[in-house]
């Protein structure tokens, strides 16, 4: 069974600050993005407005100046009179000749205001229907206009569509307020997110208008679609560099498996090679001493027999030879003297390489393994052949633990230390191992395993001892196997 992915705690974390904070970042650039299209928007009304209340500054101007004649009536044939056909804001014009006083008392106050501040001044003034009045005094004659708000904003050069924009825009004075655009419907308003504003007075002293812009940016309009794609994009990434780093481990294993399989086959080799050569070595003694013997009972009778002596003494010349190749074969592969590459080695460091190197074994098999270490121990060992013991020892608990349930399967590894030599065993909860095979458990070429060469606990054995340690094996009183290896201490490990 295959042990689903897990990411470590600390990479959910950090994606998760990343996803979190690139979203973040999305919807603060969009924020952004929106709030400078308001600005920009609102600064195209307000310089639009302020240019047609210029306008009507410079109409009253114009009129002043020229002070055309008065006529009878004030009537339609006043030239006046046709600046409501050229401007559609301009709703009526109206004058005051020296001798006439305003209909409107309002007016009359505009006026002499104009006369104080040499300007035109607001007259009558009724933002809710869009309307106020304009007054210009001038000698002889004084202008009024009275202007239509809603003729007064220019729509085809309008930055927004008035129809459909969420902006809201209104012209506020003296409490009054005309609504220029009346943004979104209050039904479709959000309640919450975020507020935009801006108000400017329009460019012409006579007619102070406030220019109020306002716009509120709702969560339904934050880029959603960025924002999940941020999150689903570092998952992406965090799930290939997860998957590269567990390539990465996995091939870095499969080298150290690589280097402990080669030293494994060589010191198999040299185990094999030494032992063929001991068996060997006794038949072939055996030969040279009959040979030898029946070449002195031939020399006794030599006038019968010199063939035969002389076959005899070639005998006794090849068992020689063989068992000079034999020895020369025996030279050439028995392991060398390890003794000089001994130095201290972490035990506990041994033991979690080589849980590392098994662990897609330990997966395969649903093996959660247990280290037990309450202490640092140091040893004096070869370390390539330290590794090699305790690998062969996890990996023979685990082909033992096959042979029962998964959820009855324990593996625990503990490190210790006795006196000067520390204890490191290896504990299954597997069936254990036969009475009758456990005195021949480190004998070579002896297996109980199918297609086992009975080499892997008889070399681990040599190399053990070969390091001044020793090598055992038990039934525990709960149940399975113990292996314990022990090994010296390095100088000065307590």
């Amino acid at each position: 069974m295959r042990r689903p992915w897990r990411f470590p705690v600390w990479w959910l974390v950090g994606g998760a600050v990343v996803a979190l904070a690139g979203a973040a970042a999305i919807a603060r650039q969009s924020l952004e993005q929106q709030r400078s299209l308001f600005e920009t928007d609102a600064r195209i009304v307000h310089r639009l407005l302020s240019q047609q209340v210029v306008q009507h500054d410079a109409m009253l101007a114009t009129l002043a100046l020229l002070q055309p004649a008065p006529d009878s009536g004030g009537g339609a044939a006043s030239p006046e009179q046709r600046l409501p056909v050229l401007y559609p804001q301009i709703l009526s014009v109206q004058r005051r000749d020296p001798d006439q006083r305003w209909s409107d008392a309002m007016l009359t106050q505009a006026e002499t205001l104009s006369r104080q501040t040499r300007r035109a001044a607001l007259g009558g003034l009724d933002l809710t229907q869009g309307r106020y009045q304009l007054v210009l005094a001038a000698t002889p004659t004084s202008y009024a206009l009275t202007i239509d708000m809603r003729a007064m904003v220019p729509w085809p050069e309008w930055p927004m569509k008035a129809e459909s924009s969420p902006v809201r825009v209104t012209l506020e004075h003296a409490g009054q307020r005309y609504v220029v655009q009346a943004g979104a419907p209050a039904a479709d308003a959000p309640a919450h997110g975020w507020h935009f504003g801006f108000h400017k007075l329009l460019a012409a002293e006579s007619q102070p208008f406030d220019v109020v812009a306002t716009r509120t940016v709702g969560w339904s309009e934050l880029p959603w679609a960025g924002m999940l794609a941020w999150p689903l994009g570092v998952a992406a990434l965090l799930a290939a560099l997860h998957h590269l780093q567990r390539q990465r481990s996995a091939r870095r294993r499969a080298e150290e498996l690589l280097r402990l399989g080669q030293v494994a086959r060589l010191n198999t080799l040299g185990e094999l090679a030494a032992g063929m050569a001991h068996e060997l070595n006794q038949p072939l003694t055996a030969v040279l001493a009959n040979t030898q013997a029946a070449q002195r009972l031939l020399l006794e009778a030599p006038p019968e027999l010199p063939t035969a002596r002389n076959a005899m003494l070639q005998a006794v010349a090849q068992a020689r030879r063989a068992a000079e190749v034999v020895g020369r074969l025996r030279q050439a592969v028995e392991r060398p003297d390890r003794s000089g590459q001994h130095q201290p080695v972490a035990a506990v460091e041994a033991v979690r390489r080589a849980l590392y190197l098994l662990e897609p074994e330990c997966q395969r098999r649903e093996v959660v393994p247990g280290l037990d270490a309450p202490q640092a121990v140091t040893v004096l060992a070869d370390p390539v052949a330290l590794d090699q013991i305790v690998h062969n020892l996890i990996l023979n608990a685990l082909q033992a633990l096959e042979q029962v349930p998964p959820a009855q399967r324990r593996l625990t590894l503990t490190v210790s230390t006795q006196g000067a030599r520390a204890d490191i065993s290896v504990a299954d909860s597997g069936p254990g191992i036969a009475p009758e095979v456990l005195p021949r458990l480190f004998e070579p070429f002896f297996s109980t395993r199918e297609g086992g060469l009975g080499l892997g606990l008889s070399l681990c054995e040599t190399l053990a001892q070969g390091m001044g340690g020793a090598l055992s094996a038990a039934n525990a009183p709960q149940g399975g196997a113990v292996f314990r290896l022990q090994l010296p201490l390095a100088t000065g490990t307590p």
